[in-house]
């Protein structure tokens, strides 16, 4: 391999971090040639063995290859979803095709399939351990759902539209990006950013000085509709100027609108999932998930959406009492909701959110919080490593010991806002976990909370904090999955089952050790008073209806496109109309409540890879709140609880069917009554 691409070399930083400081945008696509020929070349390796297939002789290589090709991959998505610079672009689009039919060249491998389809045939004669044999099935049924018992012809127009799509999920995602960026909004006076704290301001001012716009603020937005600022601008011109922006991303006309874009991803995922047997492209989805169908998804939407309208009208009712009750009352809507939320909620709990930032200061919400919940519950302890470098400087990398001091991996934290980052918050992988190949993980969690100017310190939302709480939670799931195959490498489970560990980890944000410990006043190091306290957990299912709803809303409008036939996907549709009418169709059409996500800016289905799937979070909470009512009747937050949830949940990664999984740890199938009442649903 060539010598002089840090990518073809063995990586010298520890734990096999890739050096970033080494690698230019032009070593990617070598890299990847490189990585594409040596995959190929193993794969080719293992079909071309004359004797019987064998799990040894087939499913082991299969495991071991595409290690070179993983390993650039993982480098470089890291690099383009966090700091996609127009060179790094320019770099994903045309490696989007190329990888779709790399891919697509190993799962449609009718040799590779024949072979493992032989030994998947003989399952029950061979004597494999637990891990073996779910590995068997689980190869060959991704195969069989990816089209590789498929004829050749087939075959051939797959991966033409695999291709296709991959094109079109990196323009939507590029495309979101830039008019995002292009919106963002320009403020010339402070007045107008009424209501703002001195640190937000800060911020927006920062924002404005990196675009040369000194002397103004910016305000740049967010991945969601709604934004953090919205529930605390006085100024109601401001407020909507925002919200007006944000639902315009992707349909404005100009160089960056989604709308043809995602009307041609729902056609040809409809396409695709005929040619594969199924109606559309839910079902197609949904039979290799937990729910199993589209009609389970639809049940459970339709069961939680009528209560959660029904409580957002009575929410919209009290918000309108308070307007009409001002020396000027006009009609509540959606950029109004926010703000008149947090009066609401002073009125009724006596409570304001948007003052509690002060006690939330990042790096203490970070040790003294995540952190800590991690040790007390795991064991796990944390060291800054400082003499690491990450793929930016913003990004901080972490390395965890487990209790008996032996090694368990790193963490990368990359916690602002940038232009060059994608909205929202996640988790990857740099290097994931494997006994087979001795790795250990590196794992990534991103947010985008604004940066303020030198000098100043971050102050979180209590929805930032959330948030962090809530990526961790999926780094932890990564971290300690310990598997052999790399197949079943950390978060490698079913969509709908992957939001679970992530949510459950939320807990901890109340817990009362915990919120002691990291909730300190910025200034003074006062605890978070006890009332407070309490007005949080009072106020917990407070303005649930409008949560409720703005998800739900998402989802269906998700189920309804990805439900499509191909011949209903063929026909002349308008993005708006298709939207009223699916929220219509579901009772969730309430102007003041809007989408958590519009479709032109809705990145988890047309660019990411929850196309039929945003569901899950809900899904997953089923799971997330009964467990919570576990760890509360079973002592809360000790080694023991921690240790049951890591052995038996997070550390078998995918190794064991997830529902199988929660049984062993839970003792029983979930039951949803506590979701019903935690989101105040229960009739």
């Amino acid at each position: 391999m060539p010598n002089d691409n840090p990518l073809l070399t063995p990586p010298s930083l520890p734990y096999g971090l890739p050096d970033y400081t080494a690698i230019r945008p032009e070593h990617y696509l070598p890299a990847f040639r490189e990585a594409f020929e040596a995959h190929s070349r193993e794969i080719a390796n293992i079909t071309r063995v004359r004797s019987m297939p064998t799990f040894e002789n087939t499913l082991v290589p299969l495991e071991e290859s595409g290690k070179l090709l993983g390993d650039v991959a993982r480098t470089f998505y890291t690099v383009s979803s966090a700091d996609a610079t127009p060179e790094i672009q320019a770099i994903e689009e045309e490696l989007a095709p190329l990888m779709s039919a790399h891919q697509d060249s190993i799962q449609l491998d009718a040799q590779l399939y024949l072979r493992i389809k032989t030994v998947h045939d003989q399952l029950d004669e061979l004597d494999l351990e637990p891990e073996q044999r779910y590995l068997v099935e689980r190869h060959y049924r991704e195969m069989s759902h990816a089209g590789a018992g498929l004829d050749d012809a087939a075959k051939e127009r797959l991966t033409a539209l695999n291709q296709r799509l991959s094109t079109l999920t990196t323009s939507f995602e590029k495309n979101l990006l830039n008019d995002t960026n292009d919106l963002a909004i320009v403020f010339d006076t402070a007045e107008e950013l009424d209501g703002l704290t001195e640190g937000e301001l800060s911020a927006a001012a920062q924002a404005a000085a990196d675009r040369g716009l000194g002397g103004r603020w910016v305000v740049t937005l967010t991945l969601f509709t709604g934004h953090p600022y919205l529930s605390s601008l006085t100024k109601r011109a401001s407020r909507k100027r925002i919200l007006d922006a944000s639902r315009a991303r992707g349909s404005r006309g100009n160089e960056y609108d989604n709308r043809e874009v995602l009307l041609e991803i729902v056609r040809l995922r409809a396409e695709r999932a005929a040619l594969l047997g199924y109606d559309t492209h839910a079902a197609y989805v949904t039979s290799d998930e937990t729910a199993g169908s589209p009609d389970a998804v639809h049940d459970l939407l339709r069961r939680l959406a009528v209560p959660a309208a029904r409580n957002a009208e009575r929410e919209q009712a009290a918000l309108q009492a308070i307007i009409d009750a001002e020396p000027e009352p006009f009609r509540l809507e959606a950029h109004d909701w926010a703000f008149y939320t947090e009066k609401v909620r002073a009125a009724e709990y006596d409570l304001d959110r948007s003052a509690l930032r002060p006690w939330f200061e990042a790096e203490r919400v970070l040790r003294d919080g995540v952190f800590r919940a991690a040790t007390d519950l795991y064991g796990v302890t944390f060291a800054e490593r400082a003499d690491i470098p990450a793929y930016h400087p913003d990004a901080r990398v972490f390395e965890l010991h487990n209790a008996d001091g032996s090694q368990l991996g790193l963490f990368v934290l990359d916690l602002y806002t940038r232009d060059t980052k994608r909205g929202g918050a996640w988790m990857n992988s740099i290097v994931s976990q494997s006994h087979l190949r001795g790795t250990r993980p590196i794992v990534v969690n991103n947010l985008n909370v604004p940066k303020p100017a030198p000098g100043k310190p971050t102050l979180l939302t209590l929805d930032e904090v959330t948030t962090l709480f809530h990526e961790f939670g999926h780094a932890l799931h990564g971290l300690f999955a310990t598997v052999t195959y790399p197949h079943f490498a950390g978060t490698n489970v079913f969509r709908d089952f992957v939001e679970f560990p992530s949510q459950v980890n939320e807990m901890w944000i109340y817990w009362p050790e915990v919120l002691d410990a990291y909730a300190r006043h910025v200034d003074t190091g006062e605890p978070l008073p006890a009332e407070v306290v309490e007005k949080l957990h009072a106020s917990e299912a407070f303005n649930q209806g409008f949560a409720t709803s703005e998800y739900l809303a998402a989802s269906w409008l998700d189920q309804a496109w990805h439900s499509l036939t191909q011949e209903q996907a063929e026909r002349s549709l308008d993005v708006a109309e298709f939207e009223a009418s699916a929220l219509r169709e579901i009772g969730l059409d309430n102007p003041a409540v809007p989408t958590r996500y519009s479709s032109t800016y809705f990145a988890h289905v047309f660019s990411g890879g929850y196309s039929a799937g945003y569901y899950s979070y809900i899904w997953s909470e089923v799971l997330d709140a009964d467990t919570v009512e576990w760890f509360r009747d079973n002592g809360g937050l000790t080694r023991e609880n921690g240790d049951r949830f890591r052995q038996r949940l997070l550390g078998v990664g995918g190794s064991k069917d997830p529902l199988a999984a929660y049984r062993d740890f839970r003792g029983r199938d979930a039951d949803i009554r506590p979701l019903l009442e935690r989101r105040g649903l229960v009739a």
